[in-house]
């Protein structure tokens, strides 16, 4: 709703994109600080809806691919687990980055106006955060394998 309160407000029609993501960081950071004990992540229920394929005038129920063996599920379950736990621990300047560039896949001078830095300051603090999680992960997958 802001996004179209404040349309007069967009200058660049072409940087749209960056331009929503800064209010959105906006309005989370002003959700987070008015809630201590709001959720670490909300759920939608229309995920948890089964989805529906029209193929040729009829429609058809999508159903989850079963190829996987379970396993297999388990330990990439496991893995984006540790990924998001280690993401977590980031400082927000590295996390806001990472999130903004490999999770919704900005360009650097996208990312660089979300957050309102230079796009060296957002290369650097990249670069500084895929290492602190490398770090991380590597920590903690040779703790798993001695286990």
């Amino acid at each position: 709703m802001k996004v179209f309160e404040h349309l007069d407000q967009l200058r660049d029609p072409e940087h749209i994109r960056p331009w929503v993501f800064r209010i959105a960081r906006n309005i989370c950071f002003i959700k987070r600080r008015r809630s201590v004990f709001a959720p670490s992540e909300e759920i939608s229920l229309d995920s948890l809806k089964p989805s529906w394929k029209d193929e040729g005038g009829s429609r058809k129920l999508e159903i989850a691919d079963w190829n996987q063996l379970p396993d297999r599920q388990a330990m990439d379950a496991e893995t984006r687990d540790i990924v998001r736990k280690a993401i977590a621990t980031l400082p927000e300047i590295y996390k806001s980055v990472l999130l903004l560039r490999d999770v919704e896949d900005l360009t650097t001078a996208e990312a660089a106006g979300v957050l309102q830095v230079t796009e060296d300051v957002v290369k650097t603090r990249l670069h500084r955060a895929r290492l602190a999680i490398r770090h991380l992960l590597d920590g903690q997958l040779r703790a798993g394998a001695l286990a």
